[in-house]
């Protein structure tokens, strides 16, 4: 066999990188390509417009000095910008040694890594060890990395700088002359207050940018320096001509609602908007990054004013990369080389906001068009026409998705889109609307509201005048259905939503009577759907999602963390165990901000991916969670992570006992694990989220199954366990004692006063962290009968009794699972009764929930949404996994109580600590030993079990540990 040398194989991944990247131009062993070094020859150099240049060089195993060539080529000047990013590449020793190196690269795993330079410092990634993958693998990584995303970052915050400036003259002239501010917000179907005159200026600017783009690309558009004429008049006049001249060619989602925002200005102020935000779109421009790079939609999520209401939040850019990634990975007997069949495709995001999703699938899938050898542009018409499917309720969101998927392809016009502005609230004929939600009506079509404001058309045409347009969304027709939808639900009633009705209907001003119809239409919508109240409206966005996919097609969601284990999101997981296969969801072990995949959510979030069940589907295929360490940090990260993970096989089971899930990992750096489960139909809640270390889901599970197997033992041993439920009954929920409705008969029977030590019905009721260190606590509150309620208050205190679960329970500064109150006494808004069957139970209930086995188990069924706090719900409670005290002796029954009584007025430590927690020890002694008569090295297992336990983020929350806080055992 021949051996090719390095400059041969160079050349072959050349014209291999080059038919895969149509839109660049690959030079290989050439010099005179680099600025001021003419001898210089770098191994591979691939450029195009508006991106940074990619280095590679490339050398043979064990390629010792290829990374610091990679290196020396950083910040090297080409002729259109410096070099960023290079890439060090190994090849194999099967392409030296193969007699075809075009079939040798085709069939090779490659070793690579990307060095990149920002400013005076460079970073490598993966930060140790080598990537692995084919060709088309690097082709990929090339694209991303150049973009320079601190670039982007700066750019942004340039954008929002110029906006704000430019808000300061809106605000300042909608104070002068009020009739212009009205005039502004009924083009962007808003409010007249500051929010919106924030989202003009991002508008205009966006514009502006646009128009930069445009400029020598049309004859007849000039560019925006040469729009500068003396008189104030002029330049709105000239802006005015010069986007009517673009609105005659296309671009009316960009360009129309721009044009009339500065045309309801007066002329002085609109120069003083213009030349303030011209020159944030000049310096953009002259940085190379526009709206390719999701720079206004970025920008856009800052300002909107109704987000918390709509709580519509950003998904991040690497995010919304993996999941559309993941999501496209699964679209399966697409020819990505045929333009037809990609036309016959349909994908929808209806909750689009600013389009972020629906441009990474779109990147995506001409992404997967360009490495077949096809010309991306010319997939952009039917994308736009055709394939593509958006909606949203504010206006100024479907300007931003317009521009933003118009901006790939700016040179291609398109006749019509399918972006469309839904109606929401209170509608001239008197009835309500909720947005994309009134979807759920129709099997084929449904009339869309629409105006003649340019606000609110949906087509590049832009001059439809009819009130009302058909569009046809029929139901299971879409390949793909990818959304961030509202959390928001009506039953909130706290920060922002205090004072309103339904939360889930309070944007954009409706008045408590609308709020409280458009609920009533969502519950005339939600029948046979998984939409549950007190899940919000992420539930039904989910049922939309369900209804609107065909069999085979792709659901791709990101929810609130809720939906893993909340019980009022139990339906959606029935049906996706039902009627979905190939289920993954990822979560980030994360605490903090960096717990979620969106931005500014303070709470976490998953990602869920799932085909939906058709007459041919295969049989049941494991569910697959994965729990990243961090989220992705850039497009690249983004993209290796989805790749291994589409990737990934032989996989850990849950039922494998305590060995951990299957490594993620990038180079050598571990970053994240996967698992396989096997689903229930039931819709059990998934334990399996937002972990750091998988042996300690596989304990727990095993623990639900009667089996104590913890890490470090070969097999388990038995352990009789039961649900709550099984043994006794939970208390009434805290409306259904106290609750006053603002109108009509109270729903509970009792008022909540202060406590007094001769109360005639006490009640535990808040937390309250000075009085909960110990299992033994006082009541905090007491109960006064109202009037005319006095039958329907003794059947509410029948349930009165001394164990008390904590459904709120903060692991980072509280103690306690389970609380115990020498009295009988009424379960509150925190801390519900558990009336057992059997009242010896109280005593056992009481040191094994606090112990680590049943912290462990709470923590393993509640909800972990936010950063260290667990919540559980009265019905989700029923389910919680227990010791089964039925199986208790009179001697361990005596035992339990002679453990509580040792420990009543011991103090526990918060329970990140339990693992250092002396008394915690003890206690974990008594119950493993003496009461469950296991022997001292199972008692062992159990505290290393609470070290692994107290290391996990959702637990310590990064709390800073006490210096003394060691294991105790």
């Amino acid at each position: 066999m021949p051996h090719q040398t390095e400059p041969s194989a160079n050349n072959a991944l050349g014209r291999a990188l080059q038919r895969m990247l149509p839109g660049c131009e690959v030079r290989t062993e050439q010099t005179r390509v680099i600025d001021g070094h003419p001898g210089l020859q770098p191994d591979i150099l691939v450029t195009a417009v508006g991106r940074s240049p990619v280095s590679i060089e490339a050398e043979y195993d064990p390629a010792a000095s290829v990374e610091s060539e990679a290196k020396s080529r950083l910040g090297l000047e080409t002729a259109a910008r410096p070099i960023e990013a290079a890439i060090a590449l190994r090849y194999p020793a099967s392409v030296g040694d193969a007699a075809d190196l075009d079939a040798a690269l085709d069939a090779a795993r490659l070793s690579y890594a990307v060095v990149t330079q920002e400013g005076r410092e460079s970073s490598r990634f993966p930060e140790s060890g080598w990537l692995d993958g084919s060709v088309e693998d690097l082709a990929d990584l090339i694209r991303l990395v150049s973009v320079p995303q601190g670039a982007v970052d700066q750019a942004a915050t340039e954008l929002e700088a110029g906006i704000e400036r430019a808000t300061a003259i809106l605000e300042e002239a909608v104070k002068l002359r009020p009739g212009i501010g009205i005039g502004i917000a009924n083009l962007l179907g808003m409010t007249n207050v500051r929010q919106t005159w924030r989202m003009a200026g991002a508008i205009i600017a966006n514009a502006l940018i646009f128009h930069e783009r445009l400029a020598g690309m049309h004859p007849g558009v000039k560019p925006l320096q040469l729009l500068r004429s003396q008189g104030h008049s002029d330049l709105q006049q000239e802006t005015v001509e010069a986007w009517s001249k673009i609105l005659n060619i296309n671009y009316w989602p960009i360009f129309g609602v721009a044009r009339d925002i500065v045309s309801q200005l007066e002329s002085l102020d609109a120069a003083r908007v213009l030349r303030t935000l011209r020159g944030a779109a000049t310096q953009i421009r002259a940085s190379g990054v526009d709206n390719t790079h999701d720079l206004t939609g970025r920008v856009f999520q800052r300002l909107i004013a109704d987000r918390k209401y709509l709580a519509t939040f950003y998904t991040l850019p690497a995010s919304a990369a993996l999941l559309a990634r993941l999501a496209v990975a699964k679209l399966e007997d697409v020819d990505w080389s045929d333009s037809e069949a990609i036309g016959k495709l349909r994908v929808a995001d209806f909750a689009c906001g600013t389009g972020a999703l629906l441009s990474a699938v779109y990147e995506q899938i001409a992404a997967r068009h360009e490495r077949t050898g096809g010309d991306a542009a010319t997939l952009h018409n039917v994308m736009m026409e055709e394939v593509l499917y958006g909606c949203d309720v504010m206006p100024s969101a479907i300007h931003i998705t317009g521009s933003t998927l118009s901006g790939i392809e700016p040179a291609v016009g398109f006749e019509n889109s399918r972006l469309y502005t839904l109606a929401y609230g209170r509608q001239d004929d008197g009835s309500v609307a909720i947005g994309s939600l009134e979807l759920l009506q129709s099997p084929e079509a449904l009339t869309l509201f629409n105006t003649s404001d340019p606000a609110r058309r949906t087509g590049s045409a832009g001059e439809e005048t009819a009130a009302q347009i058909a569009a046809e969304v029929p139901h299971e027709s879409f390949d793909l259905v990818i959304m961030n939808p509202p959390f928001t639900k009506n039953t909130n009633k706290e920060g922002a939503y205090a004072g309103t009705f339904a939360g889930a209907f309070a944007a954009f001003n409706t008045s408590k009577a609308d709020q409280q119809d458009m609920s009533k239409r969502m519950s005339a919508l939600r029948k046979h759907t998984c939409y549950h109240g007190h899940a919000g409206m992420g539930s039904a966005f989910a049922a939309l999602a369900n209804l609107k996919l065909k069999p085979g097609g792709i659901l791709a969601l990101v929810l609130p963390m809720s939906a893993a284990s909340g019980y009022s999101w139990q339906r959606f997981r029935q049906m996706l165990a039902t009627g979905y296969s190939e289920q993954l969801v990822l979560s980030i072990a994360a605490h903090g901000d960096d717990m979620s995949f969106s931005a500014d959510t303070g709470m976490a979030d998953c990602l869920i991916i799932a085909r939906k069940n058709s007459e041919d589907s295969k049989d049941h295929v494991p569910s697959r969670f994965i729990s990243l360490l961090r989220r992705p940090q850039s497009f690249a990260q983004a993209s290796v992570i989805a790749r291994d993970i589409s990737n990934l096989v032989d996989l850990r089971q849950i039922e494998d006992g305590p060995y951990g899930g299957t490594p993620i990992m990038i180079g050598n750096q571990l970053v994240g694990e996967c698992i396989e489960v096997s689903g229930k139909e039931n819709g059990d809640s998934w334990g399996t989220v937002r972990l750091l270390d998988y042996s300690l889901a596989q304990t727990a599970f095993a623990l639900g199954q009667s089996n104590l197997w913890l890490p470090g033992n070969e097999n388990p041993v038995l352990l009789g366990m039961s649900l709550l439920s099984d043994l006794g009954d939970l208390g009434y929920h805290h409306l259904d004692i106290t609750g006053q409705p603002p109108t009509g008969p109270p729903q509970g029977p009792f008022s909540k006063t202060a406590y007094s030590p001769t109360a005639t019905y006490p009640c535990l009721w808040n937390h309250n962290a000075r009085n909960e260190t110990r299992m033994l606590c006082t009541p905090d509150s007491q109960l006064e009968v109202r009037r005319g309620m006095e039958a329907k208050a003794a059947l509410v205190w029948s349930t009165a009794g001394r164990s008390h679960l904590n459904l709120e329970f903060t692991f980072g500064s509280q103690p306690l699972a389970v609380s115990f109150t020498e009295q009988d006494a009424m379960g509150g808004r925190v801390w519900p009764n558990v009336n057992f069957h059997d009242k010896r139970v109280d005593y056992a209930f009481a040191i094994w929930g606090n112990s680590t086995l049943g912290l462990l188990s709470y923590w393993w069924h509640a909800t972990r949404q936010q950063s260290s706090k667990a919540n559980i719900t009265i019905r989700s409670a029923e389910s919680l996994p227990v010791l089964d005290f039925r199986a208790f002796s009179n001697e361990q029954f005596t035992t339990a109580e002679a453990i509580f009584e040792e420990f009543r007025d011991k103090e526990l430590k918060p329970a990140y600590l339990a693992d250092a927690d002396p008394n915690r020890a003890l206690l974990d002694r008594y119950v493993i030993c003496d009461l469950l008569g296991f022997e001292q090295t199972v008692y062992e297992g159990v505290r290393r079990l609470a070290a692994k336990w107290c290391a996990e983020p959702s637990v310590h929350s990064g709390k800073q540990r006490p210096r003394d806080a060691y294991l105790v055992i």
